[in-house]
């Protein structure tokens, strides 16, 4: 299987070239695709170093900041052109263990799409203040609720997809950035029929660098959640 781990960058100098070692290094050696949005602090200019030595290490350079949302599309569109056979979504930050990566493709074996799941077995999440674990941890019962899909971690930014599942989306239609871009990926595949698979992983806050989220991400989601959970209800007049 033709793996391609996608990650969007801003302003990751201090945790790219370790994540680019550590996914490179895994067995099933997957290629890596560095999509960065024109970090100021050089995060792109490591990445060329790197490509240097190792033709499996990509880079798409954005003019500007265009979001996490836009960064995957982008991502997506790139390996179908090149007929990868399944993509991973995943941080830059550590907060995502590249050796689960191994663990999400061996599972494509009987699913379609398989997550990295922060509450499929109770709370695997590490160094997080209560307010913010509250806050992802309600947010995904209000997700569940509202729209009607089944998975525990419906905001993971973490998970294996097989490439024919996102030749059946209409990606050119999915604007939404953030957590509401997770939401709305999880939603469309979900009511595509697809099977949609959850394993446990232990998530960890950031190693270095600074979180990229804000009230403005938070809002998106939120109104995303009521703008998909009203398609499902049209769905069924």
């Amino acid at each position: 299987m033709r793996v391609l781990v996608i990650v969007p960058t801003y302003n990751e100098a201090e945790n790219i070239a370790a994540i680019i070692r550590e996914v490179r290094g895994l067995e099933i050696d997957p290629d890596i695709l560095i999509i960065d949005d024109n970090s100021p602090d050089g995060t792109a200019r490591i990445v060329k170093t790197m490509m240097d030595k190792d033709p499996k290490v990509h880079l798409i350079e954005r003019p500007k900041k265009m979001g996490l949302g836009s960064a995957y599309i982008t991502g997506f569109k790139w390996a179908l052109e090149r007929n990868f056979d399944a993509v991973v979504e995943m941080d830059a930050d550590f907060s995502h263990d590249p050796k689960d990566i191994k663990r999400l493709i061996e599972n494509l074996e009987n699913c379609d799409a398989v997550i990295g799941s922060r509450y499929v077995k109770g709370v695997s999440v590490v160094n997080w203040p209560i307010s913010r674990l509250l806050l992802s941890y309600f947010a995904n019962l209000y997700a569940r609720v509202v729209t009607g899909v089944k998975i525990m971690d419906l905001t993971s930014g973490f998970k294996a997809i097989k490439t024919s599942c996102l030749r059946s989306l209409n990606l050119d239609k999915i604007k939404s950035d953030g957590y509401a871009f997770q939401i709305e990926i999880h939603f469309n595949l979900w009511y595509k029929g697809f099977k949609i698979c959850e394993i446990p992983i232990i998530f960890v806050e950031r190693r270095a660098g600074k979180s990229k989220l804000n009230k403005g991400i938070i809002w998106e989601a939120f109104w995303m959640v009521l703008r998909l959970g009203l398609k499902r209800i049209l769905a069924k007049v």
